[in-house]
């Protein structure tokens, strides 16, 4: 992923250094998921690392920067993800598409270590992803590039409309997910008939599967 992003001091060429440095990343989830952010320091990761915090200083600046790597590798995860559910998949409609990437999102919220405390960065920095636009902005256009190329859909075209049901996902499932960790069932849903609606009303002249019932 293009990004000026560069949270790593120097990339670990060993592969001792390399496993360290998971180590470091692996304890900083933890660490996020018991203590939060604002409880996070470089000390408690290099301890549960089981490594000298000077060892930490090496890779990173930081704590932001430890977290900033986490979550860069979280979202090439989301992306894989993605990319595996997209590969071979022959959907009739864009909706499909759509609600692949709300499965994908849902599953990296229950299955990824952090994931529900960090999401894709924002409650660190909302350029945590890239110091030239915002964490959502990064996801859309990923979504449009992914999405259009499944359906041959004009990329300029796609592009404002997904940026907007991204952001508007985004709100509704941080509601989901605030006082339930599998993500409040009816929120969830309120989401994705949020997201169905908005973009069948930019995106309606698209071809649709008669077995999909037409938005509220």
């Amino acid at each position: 992923m293009p990004t000026e992003v560069a949270p790593l001091r120097r990339k670990p060429v060993q592969q001792r250094s390399a496993q360290r440095v998971e180590k470091m990343l692996t304890a900083c989830a933890e660490l996020v998921d018991e203590v939060g952010y604002d409880g996070l320091t470089t000390t408690l990761i290099a301890e549960r690392a089981g490594v000298a915090v000077g060892s930490l200083y090496q890779f990173f600046p930081d704590k932001r920067a430890v977290v900033q790597e986490l979550t860069l590798r979280n979202l090439d995860r989301f992306m894989s993800m993605l990319a595996d559910r997209f590969e071979g998949a022959h959907w009739a409609h864009w909706w499909d598409a759509v609600d692949t990437v709300f499965e994908v999102y849902m599953t990296m919220h229950r299955e990824a270590p952090a994931f529900s405390r960090l999401h894709f960065g924002d409650v660190v920095d909302l350029r945590l992803l890239d110091e030239t636009k915002d964490n959502n902005a990064v996801i859309a256009d990923k979504l449009t590039t992914f999405i259009g190329g499944e359906f041959g859909m004009d990329l300029d075209r796609l592009a404002t409309p997904l940026s907007v049901a991204v952001e508007a996902a985004d709100a509704v499932l941080h509601m989901a997910f605030r006082n339930d960790s599998n993500g409040d069932p009816a929120l969830v849903a309120e989401a994705r008939e949020l997201v169905r609606g908005y973009l069948s009303s930019r995106l309606g002249d698209e071809p649709q599967p008669n077995d999909l019932p037409s938005p509220r």
